[in-house]
């Protein structure tokens, strides 16, 4: 059998229904700004984890060139051409120079 109880029944359940609204909203609102400064920190460690995959790339490649220079005849022969100007004996050597920046023409 089911008591109608009135109003302060239906105003009972409607208090405790808000105090229980009241309670979340407050939790939320008491752990938003902890909750935006992870989500912060998380962006800045996946963009440091980046940035470690990029250098630890760039230290692979540099590895190599040195691995390159100290056992490769060819590279160094090679670098010594493009970078000191040496030619072998007989050789003719063509540069192309880059024309000034002050003579380009103006838009």
């Amino acid at each position: 059998m089911r008591v109608d109880s009135g109003i302060w029944g239906k105003l009972t359940r409607l208090v405790i229904l808000l105090l229980v609204l009241a309670a979340v909203l407050g939790v939320i609102i008491l752990y938003l700004p902890l909750i935006k400064h992870n989500e912060a920190l998380r962006k800045e460690i996946y963009a440091l984890n980046t940035q470690i995959k990029h250098e630890a790339e760039r230290s692979r490649q540099m590895d190599a060139a040195i691995r390159a220079l100290q056992t490769d005849q060819r590279t160094v022969e090679r670098l010594a051409r493009e970078r000191l100007g040496y030619a072998k004996p007989g050789e003719i050597m063509i540069r192309f120079e880059e024309p000034p920046l002050n003579n380009l023409p103006r838009r």
